[in-house]
């Protein structure tokens, strides 16, 4: 990093993006420490930075560089409509995941009242895109870390989403016992515990008890599935997000608990990333 003489704007973008060979992270990291937006950033490309905001940047380009997030680093990432703050105590929401609360959108519109739990709910993304899209519905979020729900919790007041229910607990253990939901839907842990990802990227630094799942990743998609056979009505929804080569596995495991109209849908990278299923 070099500290001679004034620092422009677009110098600096040059320097971060040839730093981190990505133009993009560099642009976040700038944007967060001006609190900006990518037009101004273009807009005020020759304006310096102070000494000071020189100096932080290259600090957060250097956190950059030794793998931590982005999203870490800055503390927010987007997720659907909303701007989510994200801590280490939870996973980083992601685009993929975006299919997942469109299936559960596609099921009903506002117009019929549904109930919705969303198990292992982290960061709150699914639950709060959901209400944010169904105000008509009664949306409920579970997590077995206290220190999750607590990045929840801050996430629905940010975003105006206060009806969101939230309750401590391992899955559909968490929930009130005279709860009667339409649609369960979960993100949970799917990466073997031996996956060599785990100790790759962006992954090394979240969660390992939001990733990794006994049973070659799928430990916890059973549980889950056995506990909500039990608690659906007829007619209701199960659906999982779930690895990309885990959707016959997790077609298999839906079917063989009794569900039908078994079926996965495709993300925009062409896998199998949704899977869902009826209670009869």
């Amino acid at each position: 990093m070099t500290t001679s003489g004034p620092h422009t704007v677009s110098q600096a973008l040059t320097w971060a993006t040839a730093a981190l060979d990505d133009r993009v992270d560099a642009e976040y990291l700038l944007m967060h420490l001006l609190q900006c937006s990518r037009t101004h950033l273009i807009t005020h490309a020759t304006t310096a930075l102070s000494e000071e905001q020189w100096q932080s940047f290259g600090n957060l380009v250097q956190r950059r560089q030794a793998g931590e997030p982005v999203a870490y680093i800055t503390g927010s990432r987007g997720f659907w409509s909303l701007e989510l703050s994200v801590t280490p105590d939870v996973l980083i929401p992601r685009p993929d995941t975006e299919l997942l609360v469109e299936t559960v959108l596609e099921l009903a519109d506002n117009s019929l009242r549904r109930t919705v739990v969303d198990l292992g709910t982290g960061s709150g993304a699914i639950a709060l895109a959901i209400a944010a899209e169904r105000p008509a519905w009664r949306v409920i979020a579970t997590d077995a870390s206290e220190a999750a729900l607590n990045v929840a919790r801050r996430n629905a007041r940010q975003s105006g989403l206060d009806r969101v229910e939230f309750f401590h607990g391992n899955w559909c253990a968490a929930l009130p016992s005279d709860l009667v939901p339409d649609i369960i839907v979960s993100n949970p842990p799917y990466i073997a515990p031996d996956d060599p990802h785990l100790l790759q990227g962006d992954l090394r630094f979240e969660p390992m008890s939001a990733l990794k799942a006994e049973d070659n990743g799928l430990g916890d998609i059973r549980q889950i599935t056995e506990q909500a056979k039990a608690l659906l009505p007829a007619t209701g929804t199960l659906l999982f997000e779930h690895g990309y080569q885990q959707a016959a596995a997790v077609r298999e495991i839906l079917a063989a608990a009794g569900f039908v109209q078994v079926r996965s849908l495709y993300d925009l990278g062409g896998h199998e990333r949704v899977t869902l299923g009826v209670k009869p």
